[in-house]
């Protein structure tokens, strides 16, 4: 059977940059919220890894193989997309970075967590992207080079591994920047290699295709994907940073002699009172406030806790 020519840059460079600053974008935003995961404990720690999937996951791997799709490409035939099938890719790429984050976020430390959780993603986010390949339909047989396929996979795995240990010891917004533009070269490379790997032979020209065509489907879920950014955005912009929550936690450590001495609970700068269990380093959680705990809290309380901000600033 002869080759058939395929083009993956068959709008020129729109659609690897675009896909190369999507995938950027969804490392930043994971890895904000992954530095946030790690001052609480519990049930808000993992809602802060799960946002870093869907953040990594959908934004940041998903998006971005799909918009580098959009780039593909042969001449004189039309590519066909199975919906179900890219919704397992999308949904496969969320699970298997979550797995990775949990790994390692509920971990003790150690280097074994992150070889494991970097293995895990690394296999996972290339069986999303050969998933994804698999939903397209056209005329002609696919194969693949198993040598650039082992190479797609490693990169990934690497990829993944380096994307764990950043999530360990990043910390302010320019060194998040900085490690999410290198993981979305690594996100990149990925997919072009794992491209790459893929020759298309001709068949028979009667041969039977189904599904939707890229514009029907694609844009649509690439929508949804760009609104689950702007929320994500959203949500980490108006939460307090790493830094911000350690020392609120620190604030109520300092305050609890005198929140004991008058045998009142103690609160935080938002009015939520604070029980054991979420702030790493405090060790406390934040539980809604009832209207009649404020009202019965003696002022000279808040005015020590005024004193020893204004010792600290």
């Amino acid at each position: 059977m002869a080759q058939v020519p395929v083009h993956n840059f068959s709008n020129g460079l729109l659609n690897p940059g675009l896909g190369y600053l999507m995938s950027c974008l969804g490392s930043f935003l994971g890895l904000r919220c992954i530095t946030r995961a790690r001052a609480y404990t519990g049930r808000t720690r993992a809602i802060w890894l799960l946002l870093a999937s869907l953040a990594i996951g959908a934004t940041g791997i998903w998006v971005m193989h799909f918009i580098a799709m959009l780039g593909f490409a042969i001449p004189g035939q039309q590519i066909l997309y199975n919906v179900p099938v890219t919704l397992v890719s999308l949904l496969a790429a969320v699970v298997v970075v979550a797995i990775g984050l949990f790994i390692v976020g509920y971990s003790r430390g150690g280097v074994l967590p992150v070889l494991a959780g970097g293995v895990i993603i690394g296999i996972g986010v290339s069986t999303m992207h050969y998933v994804g390949m698999s939903a397209m339909s056209m005329q002609g047989t696919v194969r693949y080079s198993l040598g650039l396929v082992g190479v797609s996979v490693l990169i990934a795995i690497v990829a993944g591994t380096a994307a764990l240990l950043a999530g360990l010891h990043v910390g302010g917004v320019w060194s998040s920047l900085a490690v999410s533009l290198v993981m979305g070269v690594a996100v990149t490379g990925m997919h072009y290699t794992g491209m790459a790997a893929m020759h298309v032979y001709a068949g028979h020209g009667g041969m039977a295709m189904s599904g939707n065509p890229a514009d029907s489907f694609l844009f649509p879920l690439l929508l949804g994907a760009s609104v689950l950014t702007f929320l994500l955005s959203l949500i980490i912009a108006m939460s307090p940073n790493e830094e911000e929550i350690r020392a609120d936690a620190s604030l109520s450590e300092r305050l609890a002699p005198a929140a004991e001495a008058y045998g009142m609970p103690e609160y935080d700068d938002t009015g939520s009172q604070l029980d054991q269990g979420s702030v790493k380093t405090g060790t406390r959680q934040r539980t809604p406030l009832k209207l009649s705990a404020i009202v019965t809290i003696p002022r000279s309380f808040w005015s020590a806790r005024r004193r020893i901000k204004d010792s600290n600033s």
